[in-house]
């Protein structure tokens, strides 16, 4: 009988602390409508940042500061240096064409990739085998709540393609642009197209070059 006691009394003592535990953490969790705080912190080192910001002193350093000068040659996360050797001039995109060759290999798997990267971001404007024949040169409607009507055409890129012949708007035939020429027009854009920096990284634009180069053989 007095285990039975002693058992219950125990299970009561817990259940007491548990519930003063929980009482406690509510409470302490709950503002009063007149103050912005947020009660008791629980394991503040967590969730505290341990790193130092670039402006305050920092004793790691001999200079006692945490922003330090990057060492010679290093280039930053995302940085291109293609926009600040060659800007959007004529006489840069000349210049792009004789100092610039493609750094990617050339094997089936990048022209792979630069065959599908062609037809996603340049075919429809320049067709699918670069003849300027895309879909957005040709006449096309859309149907929807508002009826039916005609969407506007685009002009016709020039064909990339020796056979076709065509003339670049800056001169020479398109057969005959260098792989500097074709990446700084994907860079910047041209005419009614525009650049296409920010859909392609450095890699990608050479792969498509890569690939538009195939399309000149043509």
């Amino acid at each position: 009988m007095k285990e039975n006691m002693l058992v219950m009394n125990k299970k009561n003592f817990l259940n007491a602390v548990c519930a003063a535990v929980a009482f406690a953490a509510v409470t302490t969790a709950c503002g009063d409508g007149t103050t912005r705080s947020t009660g008791l912190e629980f394991s503040r080192n967590m969730y505290d940042p341990l790193a130092y910001n670039p402006d305050q002193p920092n004793n790691n350093f001999a200079n006692k500061q945490t922003a330090q000068t990057p060492p010679a040659g290093t280039l930053p996360q995302g940085y291109e240096k293609f926009n600040s050797e060659y800007v959007n001039t004529p006489e840069d995109y000349t210049r792009a064409g004789v100092e610039l060759t493609n750094p990617v290999a050339v094997n089936e798997q990048n022209l792979a990739e630069g065959q599908h990267l062609y037809l996603v971001n340049c075919a429809v404007c320049h067709g699918k085998e670069g003849k300027g024949d895309g879909t957005i040169t040709k006449d096309r409607s859309v149907t929807d709540s508002r009826g039916t009507r005609q969407l506007e055409n685009f002009p016709n890129p020039p064909a990339y393609g020796r056979s076709a012949a065509a003339n670049s708007s800056r001169g020479g035939l398109m057969a005959d642009l260098s792989a500097g020429k074709i990446y700084h027009t994907i860079y910047y854009g041209l005419n009614t197209m525009g650049s296409h920096a920010s859909q392609l990284n450095p890699e990608e634009r050479w792969k498509v070059v890569m690939y538009v180069q195939e399309l000149q053989k043509k």
